[in-house]
């Protein structure tokens, strides 16, 4: 059997920053509560009017990526796209991402695991190398949350969290075993699926011609949703579980791991993991403060900018961990 190594990362972020100053404006808010309780100092958002979408974000950050991997864009076999925020309702991003690229014409998949969407995606781009089906797969984690957002008061307590951008990882067949993604682990658990949701009627529950003779303006379904205790609670726990399952998998322990790269979802999920493994500042890689939660893009982003800092080596044992809506959670132990 083969195995699957990242080959190429590339990320993308929209030049404009929205600091907490900038939101105090809009919304009873502060910098000190915003940092208090996310450790957010600022966050990019498209501005409007940009050529910048979900899709577009996707192909800059893959574009970067193909490039670093020095393989043509003809050899991608497979496109595997993650995002909560696509273009169009549909068809999913991932052909657009073929169309943009001029790409032949591959297959191109597209994840709906919101936080955990690039881990999952990670994991279906590993399992179709392994077994020979392609030898290089692209994986694109992208996100455009600011158009979505309630930027009022009454939604702040989601609207000061998420950032918009995109990474991408190329995924390529090796012989060599003892490097690559060693094991990616997946979990969910539905019961809980409306505790961080958008839950504005899709087509299967309500006729769109019923909303839009309702038209009501009043409407809060169309909003993002998180009972931001709840979610922490679990999201504290089951990081813990899921980057276990994986160190156990590969007989690795808590003092193997190299470097830690969680999904940027809290700053305070994140240096609660870190303290319950007994890791430093070195091996836990956080940009949470940058660019707040790009939910499916926030893996991607984080490690690339890890590897360009120079924080990952060759041999480095990586742990990359997610816990989000659905609730769906994963991890991917990866020796690089």
């Amino acid at each position: 059997m083969y195995n699957s190594k990242i080959i190429g990362l590339g990320y993308y972020v929209p030049d404009h920053v929205v600091s907490n100053d900038d939101l105090s404006k809009l919304m009873d808010t502060n910098d000190a509560w915003i940092q208090e309780r996310t450790g957010i100092k600022e966050r990019r958002w498209v501005k409007p009017g940009s050529e910048d979408t979900t899709s577009v974000m996707g192909v800059k950050a893959a574009k970067i990526a193909i490039e670093r991997a020095g393989i043509d864009k003809d050899e991608i076999d497979f496109i595997v796209f993650a995002t909560l925020s696509p273009d169009y309702y549909f068809p999913g991003p991932g052909v657009q991402v073929q169309e943009a690229l001029g790409i032949k014409t591959v297959g191109a998949l597209d994840v709906r695991n919101q936080c955990s969407g690039f881990i999952y995606g990670l994991s279906v781009a590993d399992q179709f190398i392994k077994t020979g089906m392609y030898k290089n797969v692209l994986v694109i984690g992208s996100e455009l949350h600011s158009k979505g957002l309630d930027k009022t008061t009454r939604g702040r307590s989601v609207s000061v969290i998420f950032g918009d951008g995109a990474g991408a990882a190329v995924l390529s067949r090796t012989e060599d075993n003892s490097k690559g993604v060693l094991s990616t682990h997946l979990h969910s658990e539905g019961e809980h699926a409306k505790e961080l949701a958008l839950t504005a009627p899709g087509m299967g529950t309500r006729w769109v011609d019923d909303i839009l003779r309702e038209n009501d303006p009043k409407d809060e379904s169309y909003f993002p949703h998180m009972n931001g205790q709840f979610v922490f609670k679990n999201a504290v726990v089951r990081f813990s579980e899921v980057i276990m399952e994986g160190l156990m998998k590969n007989n690795l322990d808590k003092k193997d791991i190299d470097i830690l790269i969680p999904h940027q979802a809290n700053l305070r999920i994140a240096q609660f993991i870190q303290k319950k493994f007994g890791l430093n500042d070195d091996q836990v890689f956080n940009n949470i403060m940058k660019y707040g939660n790009t939910t499916a893009a926030s893996i991607p982003i984080a490690l690339t900018e890890a590897w360009e800092q120079g924080k990952i080596k060759e041999g480095d044992t990586v742990v990359l961990a997610a816990f989000g809506s659905g609730f769906t959670w994963g991890s991917a132990i990866i020796k690089w």
